[in-house]
């Protein structure tokens, strides 16, 4: 059975996207990456514009700005020791057949400025952020230099398998 990506777009701009394919590769490239077992995966995506997502940040973490991308996990997976890896996904409930993951939100303004700033394509730059959402959705993070460390080798790796390049070379 395969993973199921629901995506509800929220702003008319994503629609140049294919924001249901892009999310499903991700999803699988991180699925494979990562030799998760217990799937398939269900993940949910809230495609919106930056006032949304500003409304979205200052909610959930206190912080009224935009901001690229928002993740609320399903499962609380967070390693004991900074550097360390996360602990692995549940089964899925009794009578359902996926294993739910989490939300992501991503806002369209804020993605596209980054890659025009970063001087490169705004559907590699989405791809590179679902997957960082993914991951985040899965007990990654970056608050520690380990923490950051770890996530962004996993990105770098996953998006060269999917074709795209280096996202912090030029940071």
């Amino acid at each position: 059975m395969d993973n199921v990506v629901d995506v509800v777009i929220d702003d008319d701009h994503w629609n140049m996207f294919d924001m249901e394919e892009m999310a499903s590769r991700a999803l699988d490239a991180v699925a494979t990456k990562l030799d998760l077992v217990n799937g398939p995966y269900e993940l949910s995506i809230l495609a919106c514009d930056d006032a949304r997502i500003a409304n979205l940040n200052t909610e959930f973490r206190g912080k009224y700005t935009p901001t690229n991308v928002l993740s609320w996990p399903a499962h609380e997976l967070q390693p004991a020791v900074a550097g360390g890896k996360p602990d692995a996904l549940p089964l899925a409930d009794f009578g359902d057949p996926f294993v739910n993951i989490g939300d992501i939100a991503i806002s369209f303004q804020t993605c596209q400025k980054e890659a025009e700033a970063a001087g490169i394509e705004t559907k590699h730059h989405i791809t590179h952020l679902l997957v960082h959402g993914i991951l985040h959705l899965l007990g990654y993070d970056h608050e520690t230099d380990a923490d950051a460390e770890m996530m962004e080798t996993l990105e770098i790796d996953l998006l060269d398998t999917m074709g795209i390049g280096n996202p912090y070379k030029n940071v």
